[in-house]
């Protein structure tokens, strides 16, 4: 399994889950420091330890070679997993053309690129499984995040697109939705207590969603027992949507 952004928060759940079922796990991130904790944390459970590789995502050649590397060493992708975005915060007047390319390059362009790396290998071999990461944000139409929604958004598209065309070659593709996950950065950031309020109004569940409710989802979504499942969009939001 391959996935992009790994180093800490719902990232670090997906790669602790999949080294947790026995997967070989390799992921991507430009945060070493995160990773190197990520990776301490997956052997204390004694499971194999997840291989990391340094990289800028906004910089597609990069993006393409550590790709590369990670095949040449561990073989064909058979699981890739789409996860890292940024959810800076931003207003509608303050949004430049530069900041506009610069947050669709952090949260949609490497998920195309991504996907056209291992496609052709899963292509030949009759199967293969891509999980986009999405959000509830444009679905909810939440303010504040323009550019971060219109990504998200489009990462919808671009699922079903894909798994419309792939399918006949064995390849499942599908979106996870995650609502308002309790990471660490997002209690660091922007949980205050008037917001959790508001999410908790609208939660049908409630309680936290914690990393690892999305990271198993991605897990079965992966797994054999999603086989007939692709096209489509898993939320783990408690029923905020």
């Amino acid at each position: 399994m391959l996935l992009t952004g790994g180093s800490s928060g719902i990232g670090r759940a997906i790669v602790q889950a999949f080294v947790g079922q026995g997967a070989h796990v390799s992921f991507l991130d430009i945060d070493a420091q995160g990773a190197q904790q990520t990776i301490a944390l997956c052997e204390q459970t004694g499971g194999q330890t997840p291989v990391f590789y340094p990289c800028d995502l906004t910089q597609i050649p990069a993006l393409q070679a550590a790709m590369a590397a990670a095949v040449a060493k561990h073989g064909a992708v058979q699981v890739l997993v789409n996860n890292a975005a940024h959810d800076d915060r931003h207003a509608w007047g303050s949004v430049t053309a530069d900041y506009w390319d610069s947050r669709i390059a952090v949260n949609l362009r490497h998920v195309f690129f991504a996907m056209q790396e291992v496609i052709p290998a899963m292509q030949q071999a009759r199967q293969g499984v891509i999980v986009n990461m999405g959000s509830v944000t444009p679905v909810l139409g939440l303010g504040g995040m323009p550019v971060y929604s219109a990504s998200k958004a489009a990462i919808v598209g671009l699922t079903r697109s894909a798994a419309k065309e792939f399918g006949k070659d064995g390849i499942r593709i599908n979106a996870v939705v995650p609502g308002a996950v309790a990471t660490e950065r997002q209690k660091a950031l922007w949980r205050d207590p008037q917001t959790v309020a508001q999410i908790a109004a609208g939660q049908c569940l409630q309680g936290d969603i914690k990393p690892e409710d999305v990271a198993y989802m991605v897990l079965f979504l992966a797994s054999e027992a999603a086989a007939m499942c692709t096209a489509q969009t898993y939320a783990v939001d408690a029923g905020w949507m």
